[in-house]
């Protein structure tokens, strides 16, 4: 058995955000630790609300830059669109014409890319600053790129290169937010606040969603460059209060540290800490132990990371998940615009905000996941069974979606929640399946990097790939969406596996073990 040791350095803690010296009132003893821990919760919540609100806008957009072209590239596929085709006038250079759908695609591509390299690189220097000055630049920065995506419009600009360019430089900036966010939370909540709580934070994701559907629709008629300005304002406002108010670690306004066996936090696929060293499975049996002697910390190694057990699967196991989550992210409202229901298209305004009917299954299906999980105490079990669920829940909605609009938002709802379930259980509550780490910020950065950047190799590839498939027929994306859910499934069956066996040697589960002989 092979000992691989991280040894820890002191650390100095940031001072406090100079809002509390607005706010003299805000800091201890005056406020005790709950009410901090709320405030932490909500500005981490409402911080990567706005991250995704800003992210929607080219999503609700789609539908107008391209133009009736598209009628005739689906009439080819038999598509049912080709029936009762949409009329959108005559788009926005350079995403009209028949190669439209595929640059919509690639432009996907060059943001979602750009947050994923982002995630590997920024999340570990995330480790060594001020995240709360890191995470503010982030999400300022973000709100500028996405301000000057919408310029393009008010400039009559028509150059792909350039959306291309400020694409890329929005994801860069979006890739500070997550590690930064799950970093913060993990230094102030312990293991009992996992579960079912980390899914009621997580479902920022889904909010965020809805808010920036909701602006970015209700604008439209304006012109499609007020969808973009709207939402950068709005996360730069954000970034204010953030920049104001966010305590990094209890022990900069006073409070101490959680106890080394209460310090956990579940991130996107990684689980933060609850004992000081974990032991393998692998041939070898490689223990990684923290040595935390000095009472400081450091950043764990990328490849010592990697190490850590189920990392990988879970990371694989998000790149899939993330594919399929993101498709509906930046597609579903093109898709309901281009798909009659009861024989009727919606206008752009009604797609956008119908599709948030997803994004409320997201929330619910992050809940419920959480939930569930902890009362059976499986992940990977619970996991399973949201994916393997939303597969036939989602032929049912490409077949059956489109014959009423009470179908439509029913099937639409419980693909929202099936789909999202897993995708938001593996991004907080997988502490137990995949070991321990040092519980530190120093640490968090880099592993969340990792998890959430192989998730978002998945998250560029999807959008990408329906833009191209797409315009072979809408059954072929939703195929590609199904075997994508086989994949994630399949990447857990070794976790679940573990998880039943160990029930069962502790005595729990005897009833699968019936099942199973019979």
């Amino acid at each position: 058995m092979q000992l691989l040791s991280l040894t820890l350095a002191p650390q100095s803690q940031p001072p406090p955000p100079p809002g509390f010296r607005l706010f003299p009132g805000l800091a201890a003893p005056e406020k005790g630790r709950k009410f901090h821990q709320l405030l932490v919760l909500l500005l981490t919540f409402t911080a990567y609300a706005a991250f995704h609100a800003s992210r929607k806008p080219p999503s609700i957009v789609k539908s107008i830059l391209t133009n009736q072209t598209l009628a005739a590239i689906n009439a080819t596929a038999n598509d049912q669109f080709a029936q009762n085709p949409v009329q959108n006038g005559t788009g926005w250079a350079p995403f009209d014409g028949p190669r439209g759908p595929h640059r919509l695609g690639e432009l996907d591509l060059s943001f979602l890319l750009s947050y994923a390299i982002g995630m590997y690189f920024l999340g570990h220097i995330a480790d060594t600053v001020d995240l709360r000055i890191f995470l503010t630049v982030g999400m300022a920065g973000s709100g500028i790129f996405v301000i000057l995506f919408g310029l393009g419009y008010f400039l009559d600009l028509h150059s792909f290169g350039v959306f291309v360019f400020i694409q890329l430089f929005c994801g860069l900036f979006q890739s500070m937010g997550w590690p930064c966010v799950v970093a913060v939370v993990g230094n102030w909540f312990g293991k009992s606040k996992r579960g079912l709580i980390m899914g009621v934070w997580n479902s920022h994701t889904s909010v965020g969603n809805i808010i920036g559907s909701v602006v970015a629709s209700s604008v439209l008629g304006f012109g499609w460059g007020w969808s973009f300005v709207l939402p950068g304002f709005l996360i730069i406002f954000v970034s204010g209060f953030v920049y104001l108010f966010l305590v990094v670690h209890p022990e900069s306004i006073g409070f101490g540290t959680l106890s080394e066996k209460d310090v956990e936090m579940s991130v996107e696929g990684v689980a933060l800490v609850d004992s000081e060293k974990i032991e393998t499975e692998n041939n070898g049996g490689a223990v990684i132990e923290s040595e935390d002697d000095e009472g400081g910390s450091v950043a764990i190694g990328f490849f010592d990371a990697w190490r850590l057990p189920h990392v990988a699967s879970y990371a694989f196991c998000l790149f899939f998940s993330k594919l399929v989550a993101y498709t509906f992210l930046y597609w579903l409202p093109f898709y309901i615009r281009h798909t009659a229901v009861a024989g009727v298209h919606l206008s752009h305004k009604r797609a956008g905000i119908l599709s948030t009917i997803f994004d409320i299954g997201g929330v619910l299906g992050g809940i419920s996941a959480g939930y569930i999980s902890d009362i059976i105490e499986a992940r990977a079990v619970t996991s399973l069974i949201f994916l393997f669920l939303s597969i036939p829940t989602l032929v049912l909605y490409r077949l059956y979606g489109s014959i009423s609009r009470v179908t439509n938002v029913g099937l639409m709802f419980f693909s929202g929640l099936l789909v999202n379930g897993p995708y938001s259980l593996i991004t907080t509550a997988v502490a137990a399946d995949l070991g321990t780490i040092s519980g530190n910020s120093r640490a968090l950065a880099t592993v969340t990097a990792i998890i959430d950047g192989t998730g978002s190799v998945g998250a560029a590839l999807g959008p990408l790939l329906a833009g191209y498939i797409s315009t072979r027929g809408w059954n072929s994306v939703f195929f590609m969406l199904i075997v994508s859910i086989l994949f994630a499934g399949c990447l857990l069956i070794r976790v679940a596996r573990s998880e039943i066996v160990g029930k069962m040697r502790e005595g729990k589960w005897l009833w699968f073990g019936i099942i199973m002989d019979h």
